[in-house]
């Protein structure tokens, strides 16, 4: 079908354009949410305090563009992503955790999911208490009476379990994944601003810089593509069967095994991992327990450090690749279930043969994978750098999200539009 009758179904299908229309009402009231402040903040401080503190601008990526001016959803998804994390790293500790995630189906997952909400309550009190006297101290909000600070803290609780319960109404009635999403429509709504701010600044004798740093843009962009999009094929075919005077079976194929399996899910693990010691650092900077406030300045010490930091970045995130791979692609299952319906590798024996031909090979696809997302991850802080532009410095963790976003939106929207053709 061509790309005009494609978006002539889009929008004549009725489940499919409720779908759409969902997802868009849902980003809606996440705009409206991520608007309304909180009582009594000092916008003039706020302004000073973000623009001097990379560590709050990669917060605002998962709150939705909503801590930019201290939101009722500031908090973001943040407490949610953080307690998916923990329970994706129990699941190589508890062997109950993982099979429920990977053999008791829909259900399993089901609990598994409710067991992440669970989790994320606690953690969003504790990072929304952590918030609430960094901001204090650095005079963003005024002094907080317990009654004041309380209401405060529910406040923003309230808005990231809200602001979570959409992402996941997105996921069941709209399209795509609902959490990626939100943090999607935070940094396309951030773009305004940027783009503004970015010209504002703007200086004729920065045109090459400005027009090499869009060349490279459109440069990452195809790479995204390509290798979010690329695969490797791995051969199966089907062994003949014989059911009364009939063959079955004989046909050949193909598996394929994605070169970035992880998506733009281990940049959003890496990030969660660099802000925890980050927010220990600014928490107890002023502490007067001495070697606290010792430990706290070391801390923020290695965050200024941008090559030092870059470089846990980078190896976090190849980490991080490998680890949710790992979880998420199973090879004895697969070769559990090739085995069950009479398919085999080609040169291959079945069973655990299989199963280490697999890992072999997902193991060194992921590699190709874990560098790009590495390499895509830190760029921006070796541009902002060498260029000393200080709007580049989430960039390029914020175009792989809006990128991999897309084209997964893309994919869903033509899964069912194929659905629907047939």
């Amino acid at each position: 079908m061509n790309p005009f009758g494609k978006l002539s179904m889009l929008f004549s299908d009725a489940a499919l354009r409720n779908r759409l229309l969902f997802v868009a009402g849902a980003l809606a009231v996440t705009r409206v949410l991520a608007s309304i402040p909180i009582p009594g903040i000092d916008a003039a401080q706020l302004s000073l305090f973000l623009a001097n503190n990379q560590f709050f601008g990669l917060l605002n990526l998962f709150s939705g563009g909503g801590l930019s001016n201290l939101s009722l959803v500031m908090l973001g998804v943040g407490p949610y992503i953080t307690a998916s994390i923990v329970m994706q790293l129990m699941t190589l500790m508890v062997p109950r955790l993982k099979a429920m995630y990977q053999e008791e189906g829909e259900a399993g997952r089901a609990k598994f999911s409710q067991y992440t909400r669970f989790l994320t309550l606690p953690l969003a009190v504790l990072q929304g208490i952590s918030f609430l006297i960094i901001l204090e101290r650095q005079g963003v909000l005024p002094a907080l009476t317990p009654m004041q600070f309380g209401i405060n803290l529910v406040t923003i609780v309230a808005g990231s379990m809200l602001l979570m319960w959409i992402g996941e109404l997105i996921s069941e009635y709209g399209l795509g994944n609902g959490v990626s999403i939100v943090i999607f429509a935070g940094i396309v709504a951030g773009l305004p601003a940027a783009i503004s701010q970015t010209l504002f600044a703007f200086e004729a004798s920065q045109i090459p810089m400005y027009l090499m740093f869009v060349a490279a843009a459109m440069v990452v962009i195809a790479a995204v593509v390509t290798i979010t999009e690329a695969e490797r094929p791995v051969p199966v075919t089907y062994a003949k069967r014989v059911r009364g005077m009939k063959f079955f079976g004989g046909a050949s194929t193909y598996l394929p095994l994605r070169l970035n399996q992880a998506g733009v899910i281990p940049i959003i693990f890496a990030l969660s991992f660099l802000l925890l010691p980050q927010m220990f650092g600014t928490f107890f900077q002023a502490s007067t327990v001495p070697w606290l406030a010792s430990l706290a300045n070391i801390t923020l010490g290695f965050v200024a450090n941008q090559w030092l930091y870059g470089s846990v970045y980078f190896l976090l995130v190849f980490m991080f690749t490998y680890f949710y791979t790992a979880v998420t692609f199973e090879p004895n299952s697969i070769s559990e279930n090739l085995q069950r319906n009479g398919a085999f590798i080609p040169g291959v024996r079945p069973g655990p043969s299989t199963s280490e031909h697999l890992a072999r090979t997902i193991t060194r696809i992921t590699f190709v994978g874990a560098l790009f997302l590495g390499i895509i991850a830190v760029m921006p802080l070796i541009v902002q750098n060498l260029t000393g532009i200080q709007n580049l410095a989430i960039g390029g963790t914020g175009l792989l999200i809006v990128v991999s976003v897309i084209l997964d939106l893309t994919r869903r929207i033509d899964a069912q539009i194929s659905i629907r053709e047939y």
